[in-house]
Parts: structure tokens; sequence; C-alpha cells
């Protein structure tokens, strides 16, 4: 028999827990909701400070009750709860027989909570930037059903469950995010389980992904003793999915679920693999951070197209992007359909970036069009995967000489996870003032939840003012589908997609030297 010890997020009580408690009992498992000091109702001091010390001790003095049972103990965190939940299994190692990171972050040793908050400007208000919060100072939660959704997608939660939540919601102790986590050690050999709620941004896909493209932090998860699992639903699935969530639990607790397949060194990552098309290698010049790819035999200025990788990605990944052969071969396509190909190496590195990535694509524009070998007049920009965000300005306000936009399995609009609620990296609101200018929009069918919403979403949008949207499909494609689905559906959409770019930069004429067929 399992024992659960259920430690909830921020703003909530052991009560969000009750659902799945039950369900749990029922199986044949005992379930202990942790009610956390300051955040429940039956732990609610009339003052002094509460920091994440706090929590953890609350977490730990619910272990010891627990006594030497002979069971099987798995530690559940849930957002902010995992926190607690890692403190505690770190003081009580050899009791704790797995750490479930439910829709949650990954803690590190001397890294403060407020890192894993979602929102960028509430990272900030909340750590004090102005210098006049304190320990003891709170949080104050959400106070609608639609405040929620800064903290975490509500996708599934019905709507009196909502509003118990809201009626029941606890200020969050300003010193339970502030104080950094303190870790010994003694954790890290303890098996480990993350659930990813797909509805918030989170899959099994992305995290692999993101590990094969160098991120140390995850390439940790590869790790034997890790498994994840995925659930359809929002950030709140003990009041979305209760059975379900009860379910994983159980199947987890057994040692079930999915691992990530280690680096190996005779397979390349996805991200690194061949493209599938056969392209015709133009001359490469490389000025900083931006590579360009010159058409053959070309003596007039001539249009120009520059590529925009996704992300994020680490700032210490080898090889950069510029030189993974996806963006490599995008460029080569379009140098040889008789246009100057531009890939830059901007700095989206974490998910505070888009700013500072967004301020080096237009500095790389600028400097693409000031070539003498470009035509300033005639130019487009290709954004990919987590880059689509950056093409929101553009369609904001799109300039005479932008003659088209083309976005490749691209994020539309913020993913519920990701904080980012800057209404300027919205690219489904952004398309009401794109006017005439063409988009043409590669989708691929096998897209991860959360992303192939976002690509509704700006399509409705579209639909809705009349925007020249001209849609590529890729029915059986996965993100990042030239590499990782090498068929003839992937080299097919790939042509279709360069073809209608080079018409509209007006080269339908000259690429020819582009492999129409396959």
């Amino acid at each position: 028999m399992t024992i659960f010890v259920l430690v909830p997020g921020m703003f909530t009580g052991a009560h969000v827990w009750q659902e799945t408690a039950d369900r749990l009992t029922a199986a044949g498992a005992v379930a202990h909701a942790v009610r956390l000091t300051g955040l429940d109702a039956a732990l609610r001091p009339a003052g002094g400070d509460i920091d994440l010390e706090t929590h953890i001790a609350d977490v730990v003095e619910v272990i010891d009750s627990l006594g030497p049972t002979g069971r099987k103990l798995v530690l559940v965190g849930h957002d902010y709860g995992i926190h607690p939940a890692l403190g505690a299994a770190d003081r009580r190692a050899g009791r704790v027989d797995r750490i479930v990171y439910l829709d949650s972050g990954m803690p590190r040793n001397g890294v403060p909570a407020v890192a894993a908050v979602p929102d960028q400007s509430l990272r900030g208000r909340t750590a004090g930037t102005d210098g006049d919060t304190g320990s003891g100072d709170v949080l104050t939660p959400p106070a609608t059903r639609a405040e929620w959704r800064r903290w975490g997608s509500t996708e599934g939660v019905p709507g009196p469950a909502l509003d118990r939540l809201t009626a029941m919601a606890a200020p969050q102790p300003m010193g339970t995010l502030l104080q950094p986590l303190r870790l010994t050690g003694a954790v890290d050999p303890v098996p480990a389980t993350g659930i990813l709620c797909t509805g918030n941004g989170a899959s099994i896909e992305m995290v692999q992904m993101m590990a094969d493209r160098g991120d140390p932090t995850l390439r940790e998860l590869a790790d034997a003793r890790v498994a994840f699992f995925e659930l359809p639903t929002g950030h709140w699935p003990m009041l979305s999915v209760p059975a379900e969530l009860a379910d994983v639990l159980l199947r987890a607790a057994a040692g079930e679920g999915h691992g990530l397949a280690p680096a190996d060194a005779s397979e390349p990552p996805a991200h690194l693999r061949p493209f599938p098309l056969d392209v015709p290698e133009a001359l490469r010049e490389r000025h900083g951070n931006v590579d360009l790819y010159l058409p053959p035999g070309a003596e007039a200025p001539r249009p120009a197209v520059l590529f925009v990788h996704g992300g994020p990605v680490p700032a210490d990944a080898r090889p950069t992007p510029r030189d993974w052969p996806t963006l490599k071969g995008y460029a080569h396509c379009a140098a040889a359909g008789g246009a100057v190909a531009a890939v830059v190496d901007h700095r989206l590195h974490t998910l505070d970036d888009y700013e500072r990535a967004a301020a080096d694509v237009a500095a790389a524009m600028e400097q693409v069009r000031a070539d003498p070998r470009v035509d300033a007049d005639r130019a487009a920009l290709w954004f990919f995967s987590g880059g689509g965000p950056i093409s929101a300005p553009w369609l904001d306000a799109p300039p005479p000489w932008l003659r088209c936009l083309a976005a490749t399995y691209p994020v539309l609009g913020p993913l519920p996870g990701w904080g980012l609620t800057d209404s300027r990296f919205d690219p489904a609101r952004a398309v009401a003032h794109a006017g005439g200018l063409p988009v043409v929009l590669t989708r691929v069918g096998l897209e991860t939840p959360a992303i192939a919403a976002t690509v509704e979403g700006f399509l409705a949008s579209a639909k809705e003012c009349g925007a020249d949207v001209d849609v590529v499909d890729v029915p059986h494609g996965h993100h990042a589908f030239e590499t990782v689905d090498p068929t003839d559906e992937s080299r097919d959409a790939v042509r279709r997609a360069m073809r209608a770019v080079l018409d509209r930069l007006g080269l339908s004429d000259t690429h020819h030297g582009f492999p129409i067929a396959g």
C-alpha cells in the first residue's frame, strides 16, 4: 500500500486535493493533504513571518507523524508546493520513495521559488524590486476566475470549482517565495516523476526537445530514475480531472511512466538531423550574429529572407541555431530560389528574453537590408517555433518593404505556462493590424495541444479581420517535422511554403534553381 503526501501550490490549501485524495483512498492507498501555515484556514496565524522553511517544516511534520509504516511513501508537489516537498524530502530522504512534480518547475539549491513564478511582471513585483517588499508581506491571491489564468491554464476546471478555489484562496506569504531553497543533496538519488499538463503548455515531446538542445538542467531528466506522464488538462488537474490524476499518481508510485531518450553519440538529436531536401549549397558569409547565403549568379540586388529560430535555446548550446541543419537547409532553398537568405542567432535563452530577442531580429533585418546586394524594398521574415511571438511587432505595424511574413510550427499566442503576458508578443492580437501583409503559415497536424491552440486562435483572429493567410498543412507532421518526419509529405510542405514566400517576393520567374520536384 502506498502513502501519498500531497502538497498544494500557491494561494491554495489542503482542500484542493479532496477529490483526488478520495479516489486514491478508494483504490487502497493512503492520502494526506498537507496544511501549509498561512495558506490553510486551519493554520493562519495572527502574525509573524512565514517563509519556505515554515512550509518545509509543515511537510516534515506530516512525514514524521506517519511513523515507520513499512509502506511506500510518495511526495507530490503541485506548482509552488514542489519547493517545500523537495525540501522535506531532502531532510527525510530515507523515508521518501518517490517525488512527483505535478505541473511544477524544477527547484534548485539556493534558488527561491519566485524564480518559477510564471508572469515576468509579477516576478519582478514579488521579488520586491520596489524596495518595500519584506518577508512578512503577502502576495494577493486571484480575486476572479480570469485572474487565475495569470498563474496557469484553468482549462477543464468546472465553474463552481473555480469559484470555490477563488473563495478559499489565501494570500501567499512573501517569505515563502523569497527564501532560497536549501538542499544538502540527500534527495538526489530519490526517484522522480513529472506529470505535465499539456493544456498549460508542457509536453514530454517539448521537454525532450529542450533537453536535446543542451539545457543542462533538463539533460539530467534522462536518468533512468526519472519518468513522465501527460494529462490533457490545465494547471489544476486535481480540480479538472481528479480521477485521471489519481490513476496517474498510482502508476507513478508503481514506477511506470515515459523516460526521456538519453543523448546517443551514434544518433544525433532531432534538431541536428539532416534537412530532408537535397539543395545546392550557396556561398555563406558570416557577419557577427548573422549568416548570409548568396544566390548564384546574382548581379542586381536581390530580395532577402531572414530566418528566425525558435527557443528558448540555452546560451551555451553548441552548435548555435544558425548552424542547425533545418535553418541552413531553408536558407539554401531561399538562395537557390534567387533570394539573399539570412539566419540570425538571437538571444532568446529564457522566457524572459523576448524583448531583447526581438531587438536582435530587428537589428539583423536592418543589417541585411543595408547590404548592397539586397533589394531593401523587398524582404520577408520567417519565424519558427518559439520564435513566433517575435512576429507580433511586425504584424502590428508592417513596414512597406516587408512583403511577406512566414511562420512554421509557430507559437502564435502566449502559452499559459510561459507567463508571457506582454501583448507586444501576441501575434493572435497583432494580426488584426497586419493589413495586406501576406502570411504563409505552416501548420503541423501532430502539434503539441497548447501550441496548436495558439495557431487556431491566430487563424480565427485572421479570419475575423480578413488577413491574407496562406496555410500549408502537414497533417502527419510533428513539431520540427523537417528532421523528425523526413517524409514525402514533409518535403512537399517545405517546397510549398518556400514557393509561396518566393512568389510574394517577386521571384516567381527565378526560383527554377529551387528544387520544385522530389
